[in-house]
């Protein structure tokens, strides 16, 4: 088994709001759906073994913030990213760090209070 995570829930407030901005910042589209009367977005899925899915979620159950665990992207360019994502209205927690050869990471605060990890490399 090369993956232990096979899907992530990243918990909002506002599920309209952090569509529009992960959408901004990912470039991605999100389907709505609700599941077990929770409201969602999903990430667009990846059929392909040993994928990561995900979704936005909004529900009793889930409490935005930064304390919880962190969700890396994978991203072409840390800057564009950080760039669209300040444009979202982003906070820049952690800057663009080289953390080891050929890797880069930044993290950032979504438009929820969620603390999101960026990776580069």
């Amino acid at each position: 088994m090369p993956h232990a995570v096979c899907y992530f829930e990243i918990p909002v407030a506002d599920l309209e709001r952090a569509i529009r901005f992960y959408e901004a910042v990912v470039e991605v589209a999100f389907e709505r759906t609700e599941i077990d009367g929770n409201a969602m977005a999903l990430f667009p899925r990846v059929d392909e073994p040993h994928a990561i899915n995900g979704a936005l979620a909004q529900g009793e159950s889930y409490t935005p913030g930064q304390a919880g665990a962190r969700v890396y992207f994978a991203t072409s360019s840390i800057d564009d990213t950080l760039e669209r994502a300040q444009a979202a209205g982003a906070w820049v927690i952690y800057p663009k760090t080289q953390v080891s050869e050929g890797l880069w990471v930044a993290e950032i605060e979504d438009s929820e209070g969620n603390c999101i990890a960026l990776s580069e490399g």
